[in-house]
């Protein structure tokens, strides 16, 4: 067991008096008394993360905290949170708790850390008119219930790598909602209530279960959606998924972690690849028997291969000093054409 000291309190903030203390980060120290910390009454922001703290209850004089982090330490309960009505910043992940009832009455509450645990089920949250932030992923948590329902300033929430088998309409009232993460649970559908959440922006439901078309059509609702994510799900496996969620939500921008003017231009490209084919690929340049029906052929596909370039040339002055050489289609791939730069300033192909 290792105990706090007073001189360490006193090292950590220059010799300060423990009551003008106000800020101590006392992260990695293996801790597992904090008891004199009762001396530092103004402390208002508070570091123990990774330690080995098994209860709150002796930072209970610490009533002016605002910010609190006990990330991986040896929690069971939240049992003396009550004590902390300054408190806005809550962070106790990677713990044991297996209930988080304790919050909420702790009304001062912005922000609530609390995944990796054991905790079964979401406590109501009436109380909590400030909470903007909660984070619960990591948690055997089969529903949300209607501990929501009085969220309404959330505007994030986490609950990824649960065990939720649906949402309903758990989050009707949170009408403030920019970020819902919902990936690697057993959700089968993405629910109609969902299109009250219009602010929206970033909505994660990777690794899940759905599996129709149908399902998508409340995006349609979320105009103010950014960033999308459907991987993991059977529908990802789906021709035209890209090109059906465009179509219902045209302001979006990233899809399954890629951007989607990225998307596009690699669609185009394979498409003209696919209109422009190299003669090893090309039925008629295979079916020729002589080397004049060949040669035709390599000079047909240059010319369609050159027509584009030389638009872009006379358009682009920066290009006017490129030359590019087209090598025989059946040595060289569209994707590795050479660009060659001298002072003539016109484009040419060679054989």
């Amino acid at each position: 067991m290792t105990r706090l000291t007073s001189d360490q309190i006193s090292r950590e903030n220059a010799d300060q008096e423990s009551t003008s203390v106000t800020s101590l980060h006392l992260s990695h120290r293996a801790l597992s008394d904090v008891s004199c910390l009762s001396s530092c009454l103004n402390l208002e922001k508070l570091d123990l993360s990774f330690n080995c703290l098994t209860t709150l209850e002796t930072l209970s004089p610490c009533v002016n905290l605002k910010w609190l982090s006990l990330v991986e330490n040896k929690l069971e309960s939240l049992r003396g949170i009550e004590r902390f009505t300054k408190l806005m910043v809550f962070n106790a992940g990677k713990n044991k708790l297996q209930r988080m009832d304790e919050i909420s009455s702790v009304v001062s509450l912005r922000a609530v850390i609390l995944n990796d645990n054991n905790i079964t089920s979401i406590c109501k949250l009436d109380q909590l008119t400030y909470l903007n932030t909660l984070v619960l992923s990591r948690n055997p948590i089969h529903e949300i219930g209607d501990s929501l329902m009085k969220a309404k300033s959330l505007t994030k929430l986490s609950l990824s790598h649960c065990q939720l088998q649906a949402i309903g309409s758990s989050l009707t009232s949170c009408l403030e909602l920019k970020e819902a993460r919902l990936a690697h649970n057993n959700l089968s559908s993405i629910p109609t209530q969902l299109a009250r959440n219009i602010r929206l922006q970033n909505l994660d439901m990777g690794n899940n279960l759905i599996d129709n078309w149908s399902e998508l059509k409340v995006l349609s609702e979320l105009r103010n959606l950014k960033n999308l994510n459907l991987q993991g799900n059977p529908i990802a496996e789906k021709d035209n998924l890209m090109k059906r969620v465009k179509k219902l939500v045209p302001n979006l921008r990233i899809f399954n972690a890629k951007p989607m003017e990225g998307i596009n231009r690699r669609g185009k490209l394979s498409r003209e690849d696919a209109q422009h084919p190299n003669e090893g690929d090309d039925p008629s340049c295979q079916t020729g028997s002589d080397a004049e029906e060949r040669r035709k052929c390599r000079e047909q596909s240059s010319k369609l291969i050159l027509r584009p370039l030389e638009k872009r040339c006379q358009k682009d002055p920066v290009r006017k000093s490129m030359t590019f050489l087209v090598l025989p289609t059946t040595k060289l791939k569209s994707k590795q054409r050479e660009k060659i730069y001298n002072n003539q300033g016109k484009c040419f192909k060679s054989n």
